[in-house]
């Protein structure tokens, strides 16, 4: 299952495959045109509390992690999400300036473990 993840700001490929915007916020200064993506799954984004609690703050990160993960089990969103990296390349678009503590990172580890 090829799932890959990149700010939504970076030039699109085609190698990305099926591009999925999963915050559940437009990203800031970018316009619609400009965005493309093919797919905005918010559902599958951590919910507004937890986002704003976390607040992309390094020492938040692993209870981040197992919170989100939580709000994770039984989202019919992320099964969704999950039968389509079945079916091909994906690559998950987030707006968080964090390459590497982001929800992004999170989910794509839940979609390649299957937890």
């Amino acid at each position: 299952m090829p799932v890959a993840i990149k700010r939504i700001y970076d030039e699109a490929d085609p190698a990305d495959g099926t591009r999925i915007l999963i915050d559940r916020l437009w990203p800031r200064g970018l316009s619609k045109q400009k965005a493309g993506f093919d797919l905005w799954m918010k559902d599958v984004a951590p919910s507004s509390a937890l986002r704003k609690w976390f607040d992309h703050k390094p020492e938040r990160w692993p209870e981040f992690q197992a919170r989100y993960r939580e709000e994770l089990q039984g989202n019919p969103a992320l099964e969704d999400l999950r039968e389509r990296a079945e079916a091909g390349t994906v690559t998950l678009l987030y707006g968080a300036r964090n390459r590497e503590f982001n929800h992004a990172a999170v989910l794509a580890d839940v979609l390649k473990d299957g937890t």
